[in-house]
Order: structure tokens, then C-alpha cells, then sequence
């Protein structure tokens, strides 16, 4: 077993597959050229992600991962004292990011089935500079479906800016999927955030990028940081996207190993939310019941996210929770 390979490591929502042999290679071409300073702005990798995505390159911005984007436009458009609302629970960055900016948080709870309440969120924005949808929702994995999103865009004032988090949207099927293309046409105040970090499996790269308006991507690129970008950025996503349908087969096995688990998960009885994404999460306190497991997961308040890994994994998940869930059958079926 290696780092890459490690069926404990069940935190992060990393992706349990290495890099494909195409992209690794790539990889280790681009060391030759590590003496050299990359762009002094990403503006290669700009355009190769526009093209795929199908905005101008203009639209795009790039970052140290999608936090990297995050800070951007925290930066491009707030000042200190302003309002950012988010979720509860959500992404763990979020309250750090809002610190760095020296924002104020309003956090609106997750309704009973563990999705963003936009209700809720739309009456918090009224006097806020940016708020933040997550979808899939991080750690629930839940999706608002786009009509939803939809009125609740309409209902935020459009000086508020609306950040979607996609960072697991290559996990959704198609007819989850939102056409984000079209979106920030109709609505200017929208920045959509994605990653290569979780179904692209270069976490270890930090590469995400964002894509709004013109005229709001251009404050957004103001904070670009010069040779911010390493040159293994630009040679790993090339890669991956010539090895799109070897990636697209691997999202498929994540997303089958997702629904063995939440179906096995529910069979022994034990609830989990209706995920999307490469995790489950457990509503409840289950504190006492990984622990001792070697099974390294992420806690919250009220629940527990388990990143989907390899079937070993899933064995380990389902007989921790299962004989949480029964003690008296401890030995029931996880495999």
C-alpha cells in the first residue's frame, strides 16, 4: 500500500485512484523544464480550460485550487466588515477564508434533509456582499435541483455576489448537471468555482479555476498572483482532459462504489443523506464509532462524511457502522 493507494485515508474526499499513467507521464516530462518560471500569468491554462468549459477565455480565472479562487474573489469584491453567508456545516474553508478576508459569517442551517436551505439563505444575502451555494453540498452531498437555484439567484439582490461551489460537479449525472455556461449570462453577480483536486485526482497539484461575467472575471483576475501557477498545472490538465473518457470511467466506478455504500449503509440501517458526490454523511454522533477503527473520517456537530474509496474501504465503513447501527449483529454482511 502507498500514500496514493491508502484505503484509511477516508477525510479528505480524495479521489483513491493515482493519477493515470498518461497523466503521470506528462508529469514527469514537465520536471526537465522546473529550472523555468511558468507564465507570469496562467494565461495558457486560461484558454484550455475556457475552451472545454465553452466561455471566452476572458470569463475564466485560476487558483491554487478552488480556495485559491475563493480568496480571489474575497478579495476582488469585499472589504473588511462585510458579510459572507454560508451553510452549517459546510466546506471546513469557508469560516478560515472568511477570516483571512476579515469578513463577518452568517451561517443558515441545512434543512432536515441535509440540503441548503435557499429560502433561508436568500433572506440572510439581502444585506450581504457574497454568499456561498454549495452543490453538491459539502459534507451532505445533497443537490438543489436548478429551478431551485434558479429562484434563488433571482431572489438575491444583484449587488451580492453568488459563489456555486461545484467542486463535485463531475460526479453529478447529466440530468443533475446545471448549465453554468448559461447561467452567469443571465445572471452577471455569479461565480462558479470548480477544482481538479476531487474527480480529477490532483489534489496534490492544487489547480481550480473559477468562470463569471466578463466584466466581474476581470476583478477577479486583478488578483492573479504572478507565477502563481506551477508549470506542472498546465501539463497535468492538458493531460487529463486528451485521457477524458479513461477519467470519465473511474468517476463512474466512484459513483457505483457510492451507491453500494449508501445502499448497504441503509439496509443495516443506518440513515445517510442522499449524496451526489465521491461521500456519504451520516447524520448523528458517531464520535465513538470510528475511532477505533484506524478509519480516518471527518466529524461534525451532527453527522460524520466518509469519502468513497476502494471496496476494502467500503468493507471496513459498513462493518464500523453497521455494528453501531446493531449491536447485537455485529457480524452482519459487509462485503
Amino acid at each position: 500500500m502507498t500514500a496514493a493507494t491508502d484505503p484509511t485515508a477516508l477525510s479528505l474526499n480524495e479521489n483513491p485512484f493515482p493519477p493515470l499513467a498518461s497523466v503521470q507521464a506528462a508529469l514527469s516530462t514537465s520536471i526537465e523544464a522546473a529550472n523555468r518560471y511558468p507564465e507570469y500569468l496562467p494565461e495558457r491554462l486560461r484558454a484550455l480550460i475556457a475552451d472545454r468549459i465553452g466561455v471566452a477565455g476572458e470569463q475564466v480565472v485560476i487558483g491554487v485550487g478552488a480556495s485559491g479562487v475563493i480568496m480571489q474573489l474575497l478579495h476582488a469584491v469585499t472589504d473588511p466588515g462585510d458579510t459572507v453567508v454560508t451553510a452549517t456545516p459546510t466546506f471546513d474553508g469557508y469560516p478560515i477564508f472568511a477570516r483571512m478576508a476579515r469578513l463577518r459569517s452568517v451561517t443558515v442551517a441545512l434543512d432536515g434533509h441535509g440540503r441548503n436551505d435557499l429560502d433561508a439563505m436568500a433572506s440572510a444575502a439581502a444585506g450581504a456582499r457574497v454568499a456561498v451555494v454549495c452543490r453538491p453540498h459539502n459534507p451532505t452531498g445533497t443537490v438543489e435541483s436548478a429551478v431551485d437555484l434558479e429562484w434563488f439567484l433571482d431572489r438575491v439582490p444583484s449587488e451580492t455576489v453568488v459563489l456555486l461551489d461545484e467542486a463535485y460537479a463531475e460526479f453529478l449525472p447529466p440530468g443533475l448537471r446545471l448549465d453554468t455556461a448559461s447561467l452567469i449570462v443571465r445572471y452577471p453577480n455569479l461565480v462558479v468555482a470548480r477544482t481538479f483536486s476531487k474527480a480529477y485526482g490532483l489534489a496534490g497539484l492544487r489547480i481550480g479555476y473559477g468562470f463569471c461575467a466578463p466584466d466581474l472575471a476581470r476583478r477577479l483576475w486583478s488578483m492573479q498572483l504572478p507565477f502563481g501557477m506551477a508549470i506542472t498545472a498546465l501539463v497535468a490538465v492538458a493531460a487529463s482532459f486528451a485521457a477524458e473518457p479513461e477519467l470519465q470511467q473511474r468517476i463512474r466506478m466512484i459513483a457505483a462504489e457510492r451507491r453500494y455504500l449508501q445502499t448497504r449503509l441503509r439496509a443495516a440501517g443506518v440513515d445517510c443523506t442522499d449524496s451526489h458526490a465521491n461521500f456519504v454523511y451520516l447524520p448523528g454522533d458517531w464520535r465513538g464509532v470510528f475511532g477505533g477503527t484506524g478509519l480516518r473520517v471527518r466529524h461534525y456537530a451532527d453527522g460524520v462524511r466518509i469519502t468513497v474509496g476502494d471496496r476494502a474501504s467500503t468493507r471496513a465503513v459498513l462493518a464500523a457502522a453497521a455494528s453501531a447501527a446493531n449491536p447485537r449483529e455485529a457480524s452482519v454482511d459487509a462485503v
